[in-house]
């Protein structure tokens, strides 16, 4: 087995608009093992790749990731289809002849254009049109591209990297996706696991949000103690590698001294435990058997007054 990969960063992230989110990447635990070696697979062939993972987990950075060490010369162009006009999305995707189209869309060659050479990502693709899934997969299987308004097709070279976080197998059943895209997806396929099923990636992504933070605001680096890498770990994360960094990024804020502590982890409001098991964990932590019996003598007294 390969030695674990460090922390990875874009070697531009201080240029790159890019969140700080989507500049770090994490292969420490032995389920993300598998996927990088998936992508080392993958990511140099020429077959579309689907990305399945619940929300938050880091889809986007995945697909930026295969890109990369895809080696090809176009851009990395990433489209949201939840976002794309409902009046002008072919337009949008495929482009338009010159006055053909009236409507807010900043581009002719359109996003298939703009990723030329390069890798189109499109998030949420079970968010397109079904009229729209059917002129997407025209283009993939015959490589060119009719723009809104044209006569005739263009040539493109462009690798679809997709990304979902339903069952397209559900979908095409309910009749909302094309089943003959989701063949055609089914040629690169990549599970990304939700954090909980990761817990070896816990605290280095929260190391790395932390240090950024930290920087973006000239302050000191605080540790992270014991008891908080416990709970870190110990909690299920429903809201992923998006929500570990809103809570490491509170700690930093909130804490006063040189540590991080339990207390100063803001997690959400009602999430539920993963596991009885999680909840033994959390009691073992220091001073948590005190604090609950505190909690529920506050209750009791609530009650009876």
């Amino acid at each position: 087995m390969k030695a674990p990969q460090p922390l990875l960063t874009f070697p531009d992230a201080d240029k790159s608009p890019l969140s700080i989110r989507a500049k770090a990447l994490v292969f420490f635990d032995p389920r993300s093992h598998a996927v990088r070696d998936a992508v080392e697979q993958l990511a140099p062939g020429v077959q579309p790749v689907l990305i399945r993972g619940e929300t938050g987990t880091g889809k986007e950075l995945l697909a930026r990731h295969i890109h990369r060490a895809s080696e090809r010369s176009g851009l990395f162009v990433a489209v949201s289809c939840s976002a794309l006009s409902r009046n002008f999305a072919e337009a949008e995707l495929f482009g338009y002849a010159p006055g053909a189209h009236n409507g807010p869309v900043g581009s002719r060659a359109g996003w298939f254009g703009s990723a030329q050479g390069g890798t189109l990502y499109l998030d949420e693709i079970a968010d397109l049109q079904l009229a729209l899934q059917e002129k997407l997969l025209r283009v993939l299987q015959e490589h060119e591209v009719l723009r809104f308004g044209a006569r005739e097709p263009i040539p493109v070279d462009v690798r679809l990297v997709a990304a979902t976080s339903i069952d397209l197998g559900q979908a095409v059943a309910a009749g909302k996706f094309l089943e003959g895209l989701q063949q055609y997806l089914e040629g690169g396929n990549l599970e990304l696991p939700p954090l909980r099923e990761r817990p070896g990636d816990i605290l280095p992504l929260a190391q790395y949000f932390l240090g950024v933070h930290a920087q973006r605001l000239d302050l000191d680096v605080p540790e992270i103690d014991v008891s908080a890498q416990q709970a870190l770990e110990s909690y299920p994360w429903p809201g992923n590698i998006r929500e570990l960094e809103n809570v490491i990024h509170f700690a930093l804020l909130v804490s006063p001294g040189t540590s991080i502590g339990v207390q100063h982890l803001n997690f959400s409001d009602g999430a539920p435990l993963a596991s009885l098991d999680d909840l033994r964990r959390l009691l073992r932590l220091p001073g948590a058997v005190e604090q609950v019996r505190a909690l529920l003598a506050e209750v009791e007294k609530e009650a009876r007054s």
